[in-house]
């Protein structure tokens, strides 16, 4: 009698897990949902760490089906510090502190939902956390003079990605069929910069290709349209030690600040990339012009000056990127709404733009999949298109 009481509780108690499970998996929402932060503690010991010395991490979802071979290895962004003060700052939130990181909401090409990312709904997910303010290209570190250790800083943005690819490539991604190394924003450079090394580490028969997402920001040759771009990455580049990160191929031509400019180094990265951002770049538009003027194009109210400048700037952006001549190895999606960054936010069909009848995801999956070797231009549109529908901001 009590034998048979104790199977009927173990098979109560197997019922209610199997019904909590489907239910579970029933209410998930699949173009949404919670990650937590993998901290990659091993990595302190390689000198791999945030601005605060605290450990680097980063947020994955397992792939499943026949996705479970294919990884996406995104490079998160969040802007730059450019001096010893705003890194400080920056050290105490989670742009630059693992202590601070929470959960965070996949979406876009993370998502989940077949019918809205049917490419790459069931890849193996990763977004590298952005702790070190620096694009992930420094080794170096500030030490404070009073000998407050709570000031001191590590910038040490290049061990960072090898540590946590490193994990990564354990975890299955060395295996891999198919591979993308994605970078969105300030995430966007090291897409290009490391393509070539993400492309080595992976067996030679995998097709392996890179996404950079809004992280294109052009060198103007006006110098008022620069001026704020000059300040931000001199500072980057010598808080960082560019001068040794970057490719010497590079630095030996020109000022490390100015290799912080994907348009300097694109030549030397000879693994496929493809480049998807707007023409009107909103961080582009605010960093070049300022915050004032920023509002002023959102809402198409520029000014004949203002818009003379928009031209300009769209002029230097289209000759710096990748020519047509070679879609295989250079696609791009270029747009002329006022937004930034398109992964997270504007990856789903239900939101995402297109040129041509032909939807940005699609236009990327092709190139990828090499169905068909995709250089789309919004031609039509020469100044800022409003922004509709607002990205989904997903710094930490």
């Amino acid at each position: 009698m009590v034998t048979k009481s104790l199977q009927l509780v173990v098979l109560l108690v197997c019922c209610l897990t199997i019904i909590t499970i489907k239910c579970a998996n029933a209410t998930q929402n699949p173009n949404k949902y919670s990650v937590n932060p993998t901290i990659v503690h091993s990595a302190v010991s390689k000198g791999a760490v945030c601005l605060d010395g605290s450990p680097p991490a980063y947020y994955f979802e397992p792939g499943f089906g026949d996705g479970a071979e294919n990884w996406i290895v995104h490079l998160s962004g969040g802007a730059w510090c450019m001096n010893v003060t705003n890194c400080q700052d920056r050290a105490t939130t989670s742009n630059g502190s693992s202590k601070k990181m929470a959960q965070l909401d996949f979406q876009g090409i993370h998502s989940k939902n077949e019918s809205q990312n049917p490419d790459f709904y069931n890849w193996n997910k990763v977004l590298v956390a952005y702790c070190d303010g620096g694009s992930f290209i420094g080794d170096s570190e500030y030490i404070d003079p009073t000998n407050n250790s709570t000031k001191n800083l590590q910038f040490r943005g290049q061990k960072i990605f090898y540590a946590v690819l490193e994990e990564v490539l354990e975890k299955g991604l060395k295996n891999a069929k198919n591979a993308i190394l994605a970078g969105s924003s300030a995430g966007g450079y090291p897409a290009i910069l490391y393509c070539d090394y993400f492309r080595d580490s992976l067996p030679i028969k995998s097709r392996v290709k890179c996404l950079v997402d809004s992280g294109y920001f052009v060198h103007f040759k006006n110098p008022v349209l620069e001026r704020f771009w000059s300040w931000r990455f001199g500072g980057v580049a010598a808080l960082q030690g560019a001068a040794k990160t970057l490719p010497k191929s590079c630095t030996s031509k020109m000022k490390a600040e100015l290799c912080l400019y994907a348009e300097n180094i694109q030549e030397y990265t000879k693994t496929p990339f493809f480049l998807y951002m707007s023409a009107f770049d909103n961080i582009e538009t605010q960093y070049t012009l300022g915050d004032e003027k920023y509002t002023t194009i959102d809402e198409g109210k520029g000014s004949a000056c203002l818009n003379a400048s928009l031209r300009e700037m769209r002029s230097d952006f289209l000759n710096a990127i990748p020519k047509g001549n070679d879609p295989k190895h250079r696609g791009v999606f270029i747009d002329a709404m006022h937004h930034h960054t398109s992964l997270m936010g504007r990856w789903s069909f239900e939101v995402a733009l297109e040129i041509n009848n032909v939807l940005a995801p699609i236009a990327f999956a092709d190139w990828y999949f090499d169905r068909k070797y995709r250089y789309l231009i919004d031609e039509i549109h020469t100044m800022p298109v409003q922004n509709t529908f607002k990205n989904v901001t997903y710094v930490h």
